[in-house]
């Protein structure tokens, strides 16, 4: 059998790259993310899943509701699937989280959060895994972080350790694991975050890079000169 993971559709909040890890919050699919749900259904068999699984997030909830159509397959709302909980940051630009996380590192709390991003992803991880206590096909609507991070395990060189800060994960496309490669793949990613080898995109002596898509370097932070600092940087905004 074959799990499937993919990012919600796209919300006017992600278009403008704000972070909303509190599900309480009514972020919804814009138009553009409505309607490419349109043409999900060529690029994977939406047809043979027997299991949905969501977050509790009302994007998560509207992209599945989409993709079902008619709600015959059983439909799963699982907690640990949920958004990073980005404390203080919650409805800000991406990038002041960013520029806090290269800082701090991925081990600690933002202030007035619940969990650092390795807690994060963690938890993410161990929904994911504990998806295969369904029937199969499965398919997993989550968000962008997972899906980042199962895509860098895919594609990563040998001993590669996981960055810090990882490319954009696209919209509705669909990363599949088969159910003999899923327990592996989730036991070395959360042995990965228990050794703690993270990096930086740009290393340790130099810059750091911070990117929100693949490919484009939108600010840097550079440590040792004050007219770098990150609070004159321009933030991505409406």
């Amino acid at each position: 059998m074959t799990t499937y993971i993919l990012r919600h559709g796209q919300t006017n909040y992600s278009m403008r790259y704000l972070v909303n890890g509190d599900p309480g919050k009514g972020v919804h699919l814009n138009e553009e993310g409505r309607q490419s749900l349109s043409h999900a259904g060529s690029t994977f068999p939406l047809y043979s899943v027997v299991t949905w699984l969501t977050s509790e997030f009302p994007r998560a909830l509207q992209t599945a509701s989409l993709l079902r159509g008619v709600p015959s397959a059983e439909l799963v709302v699982d907690a640990r699937l949920n958004e990073l909980d980005y404390g203080q940051f919650e409805g800000g630009p991406f990038l002041d989280y960013a520029v806090w996380l290269d800082a701090h590192g991925a081990d600690e709390c933002p202030p007035g959060a619940s969990e650092s991003q390795h807690e994060g992803i963690r938890r993410m991880l161990t929904g994911v895994l504990a998806a295969c206590e369904h029937p199969g096909p499965r398919l997993i609507v989550g968000h962008g972080l997972i899906v980042s991070v199962l895509l860098w395990y895919r594609d990563r060189a040998e001993g590669e350790p996981m960055p810090l800060f990882l490319p954009e994960a696209p919209y509705v496309k669909p990363v599949a694991i088969s159910d003999d490669d899923l327990p592996l793949a989730i036991t070395c990613l959360l042995n990965e975050l228990e050794s703690g080898r993270g990096e930086k995109i740009s290393g340790d002596s130099g810059p750091a890079i911070f990117r929100i898509r693949e490919g484009l370097a939108v600010a840097t932070v550079d440590s040792v000169s004050p007219s770098h600092s990150p609070a004159k940087k321009d933030l991505p905004h409406a």
